[in-house]
């Protein structure tokens, strides 16, 4: 008998949780935006691992000055193991429509983008650029079928996200609050899948 191949899902927008079971040291307890998800693969980054630099670090670091008062005790985040040398900033969208005011720019639907140009960060430093941003050094990606074979394995819980857990919640809230969109608390999950 062969076997259905799994419906397609598509996880553009969505959180990714970490089951408790989930022990890999870059994912135990995270939760991940998806900025991507189509049959080639996924592409996200995680939103409740911050680094040991702040905003304010990672301009001095690009030897930009930062005139956002607001942003410079902000941590960058931990965004995932690939290309942890690179910046990848997360922030709503500046313009109505599809037209991206950055050179390198992916729009996700619900109303955010990606940038990865340096001219984002030369916006934020004339005190300008988008109002609301979360920036990452690295991101996490999937080849083609690997995350809805982790999902089948019991390795994430999905959820539509939620913009405010991204851009208005304390850090070390950000796993129970994503988890309370789905009803959840993390006493009620256990760490090991039921494969009885």
């Amino acid at each position: 008998m062969a076997t259905e191949p799994p419906p397609s899902i598509n996880l553009t927008h969505h959180f990714l949780i970490a089951m408790p079971g989930l022990e890999d040291e870059g994912f135990s307890k995270s939760v991940i935006y998806m900025c991507e998800h189509s049959e080639r693969g996924a592409l996200g980054l995680i939103i409740n691992k911050p680094s040991d630099i702040n905003v304010q670090g990672l301009f001095d670091k690009v030897e930009l000055p930062l005139r956002r008062g607001d942003l410079t005790q902000t941590p960058v985040f931990q965004g995932g193991p690939v290309q942890t040398e690179r910046g990848f900033v997360l922030h709503e969208s500046m313009m109505p429509g599809n037209e991206s005011v950055y050179a390198s720019t992916m729009s996700i639907p619900g109303g955010l983008e990606m940038t990865t140009s340096k001219d984002v960060l030369e916006a934020l430093s004339t005190g300008a650029g988008p109002r609301k941003v979360f920036v990452s050094l690295g991101y996490s990606a999937w080849g083609e079928g690997q995350l809805e074979s982790e999902l089948l394995d019991n390795s994430w819980l999905t959820v539509a996200a939620d913009l405010g857990v991204i851009f208005d919640t304390p850090v070390e809230e950000r796993y129970d609050k994503a988890l309370m969109l789905l009803g959840l608390e993390s006493w009620m999950i256990s760490p090991v899948a039921g494969h009885g």
